[in-house]
């Protein structure tokens, strides 16, 4: 019985407070057939706030692999007609998008990566309108998870599948700060409160540059365009309509300067991308563009994922995290980026939010001149440790202290 009431109000939270869908807004659902029974949760909790339509866009695992595997050449290739307008104009519309992330982390291990990286090309160019729309605040987006078999079985694998899945279930309901007894919205808005101060405090410091350095060999600087903001957990649409784009959140988030990144970072975690895994990997960067790829597992994998188009070599994304968060506290290794990204200090390669002052109304031709990098692809991985610092420099020359040992010392 706690266990049903913890996921009505899972479901709750997600419709009312992660996209808080309003009356008369259509609510697009993407989620694995595997959690089809979560998706009707959550739809009958959007037609409850008013929604005016639920649609869904399944996927599956076993058929995905399938297809890269037997599917003919030219089938990569292209994006048809019908998926192109689908996720375009519900996105034009302004219809809430929630996305349900569950998947084995290496269900397409084996699979040609140029297949791969074609079908990702064709389906960035062809739902370009969507990725601009979603990065932009031009509709309101979500994502979450719940566990599956394969997905638990991998983060805990001497556990039986049930035992697993049980641990599973435990994890994420810590993780979105969900205990069953209806205080989860308010729990949510004292944590949105925090990060938003912490968020006050580093746009009232305007850096120029951030430099990283840990033990695993990172040494980083990362230098920020002017102008520059730092955002939260919370967002709002160019329409005024209030969302949170991931549950869990525990990051304060801003864009590099494109060709101002330069230096070693070392991943501290793996990362999942493409249905493979990638770890013990790090990256040489010079002026903003990365140089050098090396990885002890997935590293032609890791290759092609940074050749998807020009922009995918050089960074979008810095996000800080503190080391002694909530979801690293757990000491789970997830398999998976939303909970991963929460856990630890994290830097994304390929498109950049539009993190400036007015940045939101800006064209991608004037966020481009501004110095912010332009792609199809957004992947991050993770980077911070418990002795990572990372120092601030102003633009008056003087140098702050961002991080010491792996947590906030502002």
């Amino acid at each position: 019985m706690k266990h049903e009431e913890k996921l009505m109000e899972y479901a709750a939270l997600l419709i009312q407070v992660g996209l808080n869908v309003q009356k008369g807004q259509t609510l697009v659902i993407s989620t694995p057939v595997e959690c089809a029974w979560f998706a009707r949760m959550c739809a009958e909790k959007a037609y409850d706030a008013g929604c005016r339509e639920v649609v869904v866009n399944w996927n599956d695992d076993a058929l995905g692999r399938m297809k890269y595997l037997r599917a003919e050449e030219d089938v990569f290739n292209s994006v048809p007609l019908w998926r192109r307008h689908f996720f375009n104009d519900y996105a034009m519309e302004g219809a809430a998008y929630l996305a349900i992330s569950a998947g084995d982390p290496e269900n397409l291990k084996g699979v040609d990566s140029g297949r791969v990286v074609r079908a990702q090309r064709a389906g960035g160019q062809a739902l370009r309108m969507f990725n601009r729309l979603q990065m932009s605040g031009g509709f309101p987006w979500c994502i979450a998870s719940i566990p599956i078999p394969s997905w638990a079985k991998r983060v805990f694998p001497k556990a039986t599948e049930a035992e697993a899945m049980e641990r599973l279930w435990d994890a994420i309901f810590a993780a979105v700060r969900i205990s069953g007894d209806g205080s989860a919205v308010e729990k949510w808005r004292e944590h949105l409160d925090t990060l938003a101060r912490r968020r006050k405090t580093l746009n009232a410091l305007n850096f120029k540059s951030l430099h990283y350095k840990n033990s695993l060999g990172t040494d980083l600087t990362v230098e920020l365009p002017e102008g520059h903001v730092w955002e939260a957990g919370d967002d709002v649409t160019l329409k005024g309509q209030t969302f949170i784009a991931n549950i869990p959140t525990e990051e304060l988030f801003t864009s590099p300067l494109k060709a101002g990144v330069n230096g070693v970072v070392y991943a501290s975690i793996p990362l999942v991308n493409d249905g493979n895994i990638i770890d013990g990997f790090h990256f040489v960067v010079k002026d903003g563009k990365i140089v050098e790829v090396h990885a002890r597992q997935g590293e032609e994998n890791l290759r092609a994922a940074i050749t998807v188009d020009e922009g995918a070599s050089y960074f979008g994304e810095v996000a800080l995290v503190p080391y002694d968060s909530p979801i690293s506290n757990q000491k789970i290794l997830y398999y998976n980026t939303l909970f991963d990204e929460n856990a630890a200090c994290h830097i994304a390669f390929g498109e950049a939010y539009p993190c400036l002052k007015g940045g939101h109304e800006m064209s991608r031709e004037e966020l481009t001149r501004r110095g912010l990098n332009d792609s199809i692809t957004h992947v991050d991985f993770m980077v911070g440790t418990q002795d990572l610092s990372i120092v601030g420099t102003t633009h008056a020359g003087e140098e702050i202290p961002v991080f010491v040992n792996g947590n906030f010392a502002i």
